[in-house]
């Protein structure tokens, strides 16, 4: 599992910042998670194929998370896209992408589907076999949900030593010693599939949360997992602005991270008020010590 800051600053955006937009590779997906202005510029930056875009995941419909979208899907139709593509995102962000298809007379020229949210419970929006995509209910100025990212328990591995003692196991034998069955040899003699694979590998998790005040009814839900990103717009010395706006301090974010038990703590959605983003980690680390900034090209690779 592999995540790409693409932008991690609030508000305005500068030459030398960007707001919101993450690239998560996981199990052969590529999915986009937020896609503020200039987000197509980054994805080219950063060497991000277009092609593998399939699902958009945005959080909410303030425009330093949102506003980019309707440049990258025209983008897509200019590099003859066909490839359907969804998006995920609050209740309006069809009429918000449509309403500017119509009035600036374009159109996409591939299948566009908006999977809606409105429900304040956590739920599941996507699933395939090897990943299963959650809600984050968080609690900021409008309807506003992070997501939760879980690589399904993959198959068994093969223990190809022990395996080639018994040469009545062959290569079509192998698929159901994957799925965890036991091997009847022809004598009647049962091998336990314990001796002949391993565990598969841990299944890996990413938990997004942005933009959110400080919102405990979220720690059940991203309990344990190996990576959160939590926003961290402020520091402490501007804890009753966060209130008053509905953000987080780095702070906050790092109690909601230890509360949680998380593995690793990436901060970001920083204020441009700040020139030392440092101080972020800082203060962070005071609560969990296992914290890193968010930095537009970084990557964070996870197993």
């Amino acid at each position: 599992m592999k995540l790409t800051i693409l932008g991690c600053h609030s508000a305005t955006p500068k030459t030398t910042t960007h707001p919101t937009a993450q690239i998560l590779e996981i199990k052969n997906h590529s999915f986009l998670i937020d896609c503020g202005e200039g987000t197509q510029v980054q994805m080219r930056k950063y060497k991000v194929k277009f092609s593998k875009i399939k699902r958009i995941f945005i959080s909410h419909l303030h425009g330093d998370h949102v506003f980019g979208l309707i440049g990258l899907i025209s983008t897509f139709r200019l590099l003859n896209r066909e490839t359907e593509l969804t998006v995920y995102g609050p209740k309006g962000i069809k009429e918000l992408i449509v309403t500017q298809l119509r009035l600036s007379e374009s159109f996409a020229g591939y299948p566009i589907k908006f999977h809606e949210l409105s429900t304040k419970k956590s739920e599941l929006i996507f699933e395939d076999k090897k990943v299963a995509v959650y809600t984050i209910p968080l609690k900021h100025r409008i309807y506003t949900n992070g997501f939760l990212f879980k690589e399904k328990l993959g198959e068994r591995k093969l223990n190809m030593t022990e395996i080639s003692k018994y040469a009545e196991i062959e290569i079509c034998d192998y698929q159901n010693l994957k799925n965890g069955k036991d091997y009847k040899l022809g004598n009647g003699e049962i091998i336990q599939n314990k001796n002949l694979t391993s565990d598969p590998n841990k299944p890996l998790s990413y938990a997004f949360c942005s933009d959110t005040m400080y919102h405990e009814p979220i720690v059940p839900i991203i309990q344990e997992v190996d990576l959160l990103y939590h926003e961290a717009t402020f520091l402490k010395d501007k804890e009753d602005l966060a209130l008053k706006t509905k953000h987080s301090t780095a702070q906050q974010a790092a109690m909601i991270a230890k509360k949680a038990n998380v593995a690793k703590l990436i901060l970001g959605h920083f204020s441009n008020r700040y020139k030392d983003l440092n101080e972020f980690k800082i203060e962070a680390t005071k609560e969990f010590i296992n914290t890193y900034l968010a930095e537009e090209g970084k990557t964070f690779s996870i197993g």
